[in-house]
Parts: C-alpha cells; structure tokens; sequence
C-alpha cells in the first residue's frame, strides 16, 4: 500500500542557517491558511520540536537514521501525520552533515531519500551573491537522490543583494530560488550553551514571544512564495507502507490501565521524546505531569518517576528552594520507588549542583543566568559541575547488569548533550558500558541505585524498543 502525504523538508546549507525560523514561520502561515501541519525534527534535538508543537497546535516528532531503522522512520512519519493535511519537516545542521565523512547516516539527506522528501535548502546569504550559485550547485550534484527543489536565500541585507543571488542561482543551478527573507535581528530566539531558549520557557513571556512568532510569520508570508512551495509540497511521491509495527503492536498490550507514571515538566524538564510518551501510554500508563519547581508533593498514587533532561542548572535557585519537593523525591527513592532519570534529572538527582554560567556566545543572544552552588535531591552521593566541555554524541550501549529498563545484555543507541561532569563520592553501580559515547566515568554509565536508574544517555523508546515494555513492568512490580 502506497500513501500520499504531501510534506516538504526544510534543510539548511550549515547549522544557523535559519532552518526553525522559516520552519516556524511556514507552519504559522500555512496554519492561518487553514492547514493542519505536522512538524517533525530530523535529529535527537528536543528544543526545535518544542516550537513547532507551540506553533502547529500538534506534537512534533523526531526522525533520526542513525536511532532508526528506514522502516521505524516510516512509521513514525505516517503515524504522525494522521489528521494533518502537511508535514514540514526541519532538518539538521548541513543538508549532508551526518554521523560520518563517507555515509549520510544521520544526515538530513538521509531522511529526505527514506521518505522521498521534496528538500527546500535555506542558504545564509548574508555575505555572498554569486556564489551562492557555486553554493547551490555542489550541494544540488552532490547526492542525486535528494530531490532540491528550491532555495530560500535568508539574511538578503537589501533587495538588490537579493535579486542579484537570485539571479545567479537560478541562471546557473536552474533550481528556483522561492524566497528572499530580509535580514532581521530582532527575529531571532534567544540562545544559550546549548542552543535555544526552550518554547515552555517562552510561553511564560507569552507576550513577549507571541509578538516575535507574529513577526517570523509575516516575514515568512511576506517573502516566500507560498503558493511555489505549496505546488513542491503536493508534488511528493508516495510512500510505500512501513514493514515496521511498533506502535500497533503495542496497542493490545494497553488496553488496561497498569500504571501510573509521574513526569517531570516545567522551565527546569521539558526533554522528551513525544513517541516515547505514546509507547508508554500505549502500554498501559498514565502518564500525571508534575514541576519540580513549583509543585511541593509528587501525585497521589504514582508508580514511578520519569525525571527527563532540561535545564536545571538555569533554574538551581527555584529548585533547591523547593525543599518539600527534594524531599518528596528522595523519600520516594527510600521507599524504592521506580525512578528514571536522563542527564538533567540526573543532575537533579545528585547532592549538589554547582553552576558557572558561560559568557555571551559571540554575535547571539545569550541569557545569563546566575551562578551558585545548589543543593539537590541527594539520591546519588556526589555533585555535578557544570563546565565548558561540551559533549555532543550519539551514544551505543550495552546493560552490563539487569535494571529497570533492561536485562544484561540487551543493545541500545541513543545520544549524550551536555556541559557537566558528575563528581561521585562513593562507588556506585552501573548499568550501562558505552560502545560508543563517553558516558559518565571510564566509559560506564546508567547509575543504578535501589530502582533508581539515572544516565547521560538519552533513549528513544522507537529505536531501544524495549524501553516501554520494561519501564512500565519494574514500575507495575513497584505497584
């Protein structure tokens, strides 16, 4: 069976392009016109896919070659479009930037070819002309399955500028330039040591930020060729229906509430993959949000705690003032509470959190928030510091032990995204041996404590399938 979802993939020429600016303003604009869209975010970013859901009114989704089989992709990619009349989709860094020099795993070009994408690449032009030609061209021959059907040309500094890289793109590439977007300052979204602000952070300056999502629509609006990219979007071939059946096959297994499972969300944990939250609501659990920030008692009856990555080094103040909620956590660890943490929660669980902001990035906005050392949870025996290492990796682990998500040698994959170190007192237990990533210590991670487990490393439960199922049983063994 072949499906037919009209989609168009946003790609920029390198990171900073301006790749979620046009994402973010196509969605809005295609929104007024009346469009259901669904967005999704090719990578493990969870920051993009923030804004997309606050701008799409939909969850956006994330598609990565090197997590994901073509099959997974696929599935994840029509399952998500259910309901919506378009999918954009935001690439990653470079159109062919991936895993390695020779192959375009993990690559936007990859996720193009899987779901035969027409690719719309955004060029930074703001110091260039001609050679956006010779730029266009390379990126046009490089790979001749990537369908490039247009160009949008961002930072034009006059209207001059862009008629002359408009006229030498299309005059020696022969692919139309469907955009010219001004440069803009006052367009952009607040940046800090690992990217962007988060979308629940700007809600709560809604006023604010709702005039700067208006402003990137118009502009969108305004200097795009709607009616070109809606006659590129509906041009998609159809996609042959994926092999793969993660989410059906666990649709029967739901059907009966099993547990409850409290999830960390606020300014501090908001890093969450959506399709892993449907696994685990289709594997029976009921899935009760909470803030570590502002609530004083985990929810009533709850089975487990998902503590996702997040902030909390920004917000170290407001969390370790929260004591009640400190204590909540811990007490709940005492009684072995079922408790899963990712990098942030991590850093949440341990003793101490101590924070030296980092200076302004140069030529971005950086928020600076102030430093200190805070007190945490004190489940694990140590402290985190943050530092001006920054690892950025996909991960490939193997459990060396059983735990709450796995037995002992059961394979993962998944990505590591941080500035801090974990400095531990006292010997600990752990889950986790990095095949590939640096992990916590001496390639080692996955802190196992009780039936606390809390990593570096962030899953997907669509690409470690086992994640839900296990989940969902340590803490129905914990009920």
């Amino acid at each position: 069976m072949n499906i037919n979802i009209p989609r168009v993939l946003i790609a920029g020429d390198r990171s900073s392009a301006g790749k979620t600016t046009v994402c973010i303003g196509l969605s809005g604009t295609l929104r007024v016109r009346g469009f259901e869209v669904q967005s999704f975010k090719v990578g493990l970013d969870y920051i993009d896919p923030g804004f997309h859901t606050l701008v799409s009114g939909r969850p956006s989704r994330n598609l990565d070659g090197f997590l994901m089989l073509p099959e997974v992709v696929k599935e994840i990619f029509v399952r998500g479009c259910e309901g919506a009349d378009i999918a954009v989709i935001e690439g990653v860094r470079g159109l062919y930037e991936g895993l390695n020099y020779s192959d375009d795993v993990g690559s936007t070009a990859q996720i193009a070819k899987i779901l035969h994408c027409p690719v719309i690449l955004v060029v930074d032009a703001g110091s260039i002309t001609r050679s956006v030609a010779a730029l266009v061209n390379g990126y046009e021959s490089f790979d001749p399955e990537v369908q490039l059907s247009g160009v949008i040309l961002n930072n034009i500094g006059s209207e001059r500028h862009g008629e002359k890289a408009e006229l030498a793109v299309e005059k020696y590439s022969g692919v139309k330039v469907i955009g010219k977007i001004p440069r803009r300052s006052d367009l952009g979204i607040s940046m800090r040591h690992l990217g962007l602000i988060t979308a629940t952070e700007c809600k709560n300056r809604w006023n604010e930020f709702n005039s700067v999502l208006n402003e990137i629509n118009k502009s969108v609006e305004e200097n795009v060729d709607i009616k070109v990219l809606l006659a590129m979007v509906k041009s998609a071939s159809r996609i042959e229906e994926a092999d793969s059946k993660i989410f059906t096959e666990k649709r029967d297994r739901g059907k009966e509430l099993k547990v409850r499972i409290a999830v960390a969300f606020d300014e501090a944990f908001n890093f969450y993959y959506q399709d892993t939250l449907d696994l685990l609501s289709l594997e029976g659990t009921e899935l009760v949000y909470f803030s570590p920030i502002r609530d004083k008692k985990l929810p009533e009856g709850v089975d487990a705690v998902y503590i996702g990555g997040g902030f909390p080094e920004i917000y170290g103040e407001e969390l370790s003032s929260n004591t009640q909620m400190l204590d909540a956590v811990k007490d709940f660890y005492d009684r072995y509470g079922v408790i899963y943490a990712e990098c942030g929660g991590l850093m949440y669980l341990m003793e101490q959190l101590e924070y030296t902001p980092l200076q302004d990035l140069p030529g971005r906005k950086t928020e600076l928030h102030r430093g200190g050392s805070f007190e945490m949870c004190g489940v694990i025996k140590g402290l985190v510091r943050f530092g001006e290492k920054r690892v950025v990796n996909y991960v490939e682990g193997e459990f060396r032990k059983d735990c709450i998500l796995g037995k002992k040698g059961n394979r993962f994959k998944g990505h590591e995204f941080h500035h801090s170190e974990i400095i531990l007192k006292e010997n600990v237990d752990f889950a986790y041996k990095m095949l590939r990533g640096e992990g916590i210590k001496d390639g080692m991670d996955g802190i196992v404590s009780k039936n606390c487990l809390a990593s570096f490393a962030h899953l997907h439960a669509a690409s470690y399938t086992g994640f839900a199922e296990n989940f969902v049983r340590s803490a129905s063994a914990y009920q």
